[in-house]
């Protein structure tokens, strides 16, 4: 083949193929009346010039962003003076998201006639490997849509899910498992954020402690299972101490239980604590080596203003000195530490 004759060929595929990759319409101009071709994965020959400007117009507005083609292959033929042959290997990459293409080879066969002195497409033959467009489109791409549509509900949902069981662990760690209310680690937690809370905002927290009266004399006496009986009736009315009082809750050891409470005065804690001790004496459980023949708790208050020169512990100290002094005195009595 003579080299003029050769660089004529590469040069009508050059330019086919950069109008069709940045989806010049120009391109439509090139088509010979006499024009035949098979669109993308159809086996269906068009015969008609106008029906094929339409099909071109199709893909251009499917997919309007320039196309990334990789040749693969290329092959010249020159058939007779006015009629020349490509035959093309190549990669496309579509802009859009997820690459559909970019490992299929597509195969382009294009045949150029001389028409009046111009050289016009009298052929073109694409074979994509997709047999999943739809009637309206080049490109698999709505396919493509719905099944992004369908992955993006799979991730929602997975991501529900995971959210919800990361929530149901997160109330599983924290909470105790015999009382169902708040554990020591929880306690520990909400402590540490309600300290901070209080020096931000400059208010007051207080914590109640209460400890059940010679509760071991009660295990000994009616056995273990009526001792977590009692655990959870005692556990069950202080979650049901009022709002925030329940949600602040904790089982802290063994027979000791700890409330915080945020944002309230001397006033109204000790209000909640006299609450709370008359609320258990309601509960009426029998324990015949209590004074009063039923389950009885001591408790303790402390109430602190927190700042950065105290520690949290602090608060807890306090609470525990007034508890062992209500012990001392006694049982069955609330005691403030001052």
């Amino acid at each position: 083949m003579r080299l003029e004759r050769q660089q004529l060929i590469r040069s009508l595929f050059d330019e086919y193929i950069e109008m069709y990759a940045s989806r010049d319409d120009r391109l439509t101009s090139r088509f010979s009346d006499n024009f035949s071709g098979y669109a993308g994965s159809s086996d269906v020959l068009v015969t008609s010039k106008d029906e094929w400007v339409r099909i071109t117009m199709q893909d251009f507005a499917q997919i309007p962003g320039r196309l990334h083609i990789k040749m693969l292959n290329l092959s010249l033929q020159d058939l007779a003076q006015d009629i020349v042959a490509i035959t093309a290997f190549f990669n496309i990459n579509l802009p859009v998201p997820e690459h559909i293409l970019s490992r299929e080879t597509v195969r382009l066969v294009l045949m150029f006639r001389c028409e009046d002195n111009d050289w016009k497409i009298v052929h073109s033959g694409l074979s994509i490997p997709y047999g999943l467009a739809n009637d309206s489109e080049i490109y698999p791409v709505s396919r493509l849509e719905k099944r992004n549509l369908e992955l993006e509900q799979v991730v929602e949902n997975r991501t529900k899910e995971l959210a919800e069981a990361n929530r149901l662990l997160q109330i599983q760690t924290n909470t105790d498992s015999l009382t169902n209310i708040g554990n020591r680690r929880f306690f520990d937690q909400m402590l540490v954020q309600e300290w901070s809370r209080g020096q931000r905002g400059g208010t007051p927290l207080a914590l109640i402690m209460l400890d059940i009266d010679h509760f071991k004399r009660f295990n000994d006496r009616y056995g273990h299972l009526a001792g977590d009986a009692c655990l959870q009736a005692l556990a069950k009315a202080l979650a049901e101490s009022g709002r925030r009082a329940g949600e602040l809750a904790a089982r802290y050891g063994g027979e000791e239980f700890a409330i915080l409470l945020p944002n309230m005065d001397k006033q109204i804690v000790l209000e909640t604590a006299t609450q709370i001790h008359q609320r258990v004496l309601s509960l009426a459980i029998p324990h015949t080596d209590s004074l009063l023949g039923i389950v009885t708790v001591s408790i303790g208050v402390a109430i602190l203003q927190p700042s950065n020169q105290l520690l949290p512990v602090e608060l807890v100290r306090q609470a525990d000195a007034a508890l062992y002094r209500a012990k001392t005195n006694g049982r069955n009595c609330i005691q403030l530490e001052a």
